[in-house]
């Protein structure tokens, strides 16, 4: 995975979830949950694609190319 596609797909994921949470109307415990849990998933992501941390078991996150 090239540095431009992972900046790509980081905008792309930011992009959704601003439009997440400005037009989709739910309580503010559930938008910070969701916020917190894409942020998880996307440093996860992060630390595998630069092999900072291995597969983990059970998980599959699937590769971009």
């Amino acid at each position: 995975m090239t540095l431009v596609g992972i900046v790509v797909v980081l905008v792309v994921v930011g992009l959704m979830l601003w439009l997440i949470n400005t037009y989709i109307p739910m309580a503010g415990a559930i938008k910070s949950l969701l916020n917190i849990v894409v942020f998880v998933v996307v440093l996860i992501w992060l630390l595998q694609v630069f092999g900072l941390i291995g597969p983990i078991n059970g998980v599959h996150m699937p590769n971009l190319k």
